[in-house]
């Protein structure tokens, strides 16, 4: 398959991956009118652990491959390091940790403002839209988080992929030592 043939298909992919989105945020708007919200704050709790293991997971990860780049990050001078393999990789690892953060955020603000807006009346008048408005926002973020557990693959992929490099240059090298020494 050509390249753009390959971008073409990405396209129609993510298009429709939008669609299936925005249906999804719509039937859990109509279907979420009658889930009472002390039915779905479980789901929202159960959201932030997943987010904050995310977040963890990801630091942990930036601790292990780029300890150095951690470091300078912090320090008081200026390191600069311009690869781009490092700067592809680091990328890679922090783009999930940001999102996570801000997922965070966003949930921890749902927590506290909940109990308030759940007293205002004109929400108690309009319980059943805002039921709807509230899993439809439930909804959106468990599909953000989906999207935020894939991209935490791609830097497995890269580390999975450096050291199948490393071992097969190992072994080339290894052979090649053995026919220097005959």
């Amino acid at each position: 398959m050509n390249p753009e043939s390959m971008f073409r298909l990405r396209q129609v992919f993510y298009f429709a991956l939008g669609v299936a989105s925005v249906l999804m945020v719509a039937i859990g708007f109509y279907a979420g009118q009658g889930v009472r919200f002390s039915q779905q704050w479980p789901l929202y709790e159960a959201l932030r652990n997943t987010a904050a293991i995310i977040f963890a997971v990801v630091g942990a990860w930036l601790a292990i491959v780029y300890p150095d780049k951690l470091k300078s990050s912090f320090a008081k001078s200026e390191v600069n390091d311009k690869s781009v393999g490092s700067g592809l990789g680091l990328g890679l690892l922090l783009t999930p940790a940001v999102h996570s953060t801000i997922l965070l955020a966003v949930l921890l603000i749902v927590g506290i403002s909940a109990p308030i807006i759940k007293q205002v009346p004109y929400v108690i008048a309009h319980t059943e839209f805002f039921r709807g408005l509230s899993y439809s926002l439930l909804v959106s973020l468990t599909l953000w988080q989906v999207a935020i557990v894939f991209m935490t693959l791609f830097p497995a992929d890269i580390v999975l992929s450096s050291s199948q490099k490393e071992e097969a240059s190992r072994r080339i090298a290894n052979r090649q030592r053995g026919l220097r020494s005959e």
